[in-house]
């Protein structure tokens, strides 16, 4: 890209500079000015800077040039998008605050993202905030904390009247600030701050499958994986340890392994697909129609019987709901 600016004589640098298509966030001109944002590699993190080129403003190719530019960095990904922002300014051992101040904030900035940002001040705050959220006004929301406030965010959601509608038109992205991250090592394959907020600026909205868990009366969304025994004992227990971050889990672990835990439970399993031509061929279909829709970067509003369409709609019912009268089950106390 510097090396085209040269050779057309907009620009006089000393040395050679390469610059990836993934890494540039802005171009604009600005008086007789060619100016180009990108994030810049520092140590392990990312950080804006700038590019001022001198160019001649009656030449007119400069402004499609940004626009093909613009073009080639975001690869069909949103440019300019709208973000509420939540911070947990607890999370990492109270360095989210910072992170987010130094290595998340200047990025959105810099690639002209609009940013609504606020501070969650106690447990279930996200929730609360995405059952208020106006999605109309946002394309996403990002939350800046681990895995917890990104799993009330889903929740909230889904408490939602037009829950159909509020996940299939949002989209919910995580920048990594706490102490279990596996959301953004998932999506943006990092625990890095500044390399995830790339990774959102940068993202393509894709459909995410969720987990709905009941127990009782309660009905919960969840995302990655669902876990008994020690290894949600070892998250659940040592919430009095967080000041160790990452630390906490593998001590939780050990100690219970030490101590020789168990964990008896009952498991009743409904067989839905017995055969595996039958798993097979379900699989085939359903790959093929996620394909068709993720094209489109959409989902098909869903439909029921009646035809009526269902996207405003809240969570559809579950298929295999839980028969308290046909089974019995134990619920042994964990971590007691």
């Amino acid at each position: 890209m510097a090396r085209s600016l040269i050779r057309s004589g907009y620009a006089d640098f000393p040395k050679l500079r390469i610059i990836p298509f993934y890494n540039v966030l802005w171009a604009e001109i600005d008086s007789n000015h060619l100016i180009i944002v990108f994030a810049l590699p520092l140590n392990e993190n990312l950080v804006p800077s700038t590019l001022k080129l001198s160019i001649d403003p009656n030449h007119q190719p400069v402004a499609n040039w940004i626009s093909i530019l613009l073009d080639c960095s975001y690869k069909g990904a949103q440019q300019k998008k709208r973000a509420k922002v939540l911070i947990n300014p607890y999370s990492g051992n109270g360095k989210a605050r910072r992170w987010y101040s130094k290595y998340i904030k200047p990025l959105f900035e810099a690639a002209r993202c609009s940013i609504d940002a606020v501070e969650t001040g106690y447990s279930g705050e996200g929730t609360t905030i995405s059952v208020g959220l106006d999605v109309d006004k946002f394309d996403m929301v990002v939350v800046c904390s681990g895995d917890g406030l990104a799993h009330e965010v889903f929740n909230g959601l889904g408490k939602r009247p037009d829950t159909r509608r509020a996940l299939s038109k949002i989209a919910v992205a995580h920048v990594p600030c706490g102490s279990g991250n596996g959301l953004s090592q998932n999506l943006n394959a990092t625990g890095n701050a500044s390399i995830a907020t790339l990774a959102v600026i940068k993202g393509i909205r894709k459909p995410l499958d969720l987990i709905s868990v009941t127990q009782e009366d309660s009905r919960v969304l969840s995302f990655l994986s669902q876990t008994t025994g020690i290894g949600a004992e070892s998250d659940l227990a040592t919430e009095n340890l967080r000041w160790m971050g990452e630390v906490r889990f593998k001590l939780g672990f050990l100690t219970r392994i030490l101590a020789k835990k168990v964990y008896p439970c009952e498991i009743v399993v409904r067989i839905v697909m017995s055969s595996k031509e039958s798993i097979m061929d379900h699989y085939a279909q359903e790959s093929l129609k996620n394909a068709l829709e993720d094209a489109k970067c959409e989902r098909t509003p869903e439909v029921d019987s009646t035809g009526e369409d269902q996207a405003n709609k809240g969570l559809p019912p579950l298929e295999y709901a839980w028969n308290m009268e046909q089974y019995t089950i134990r619920y042994p106390t964990i971590g007691r």
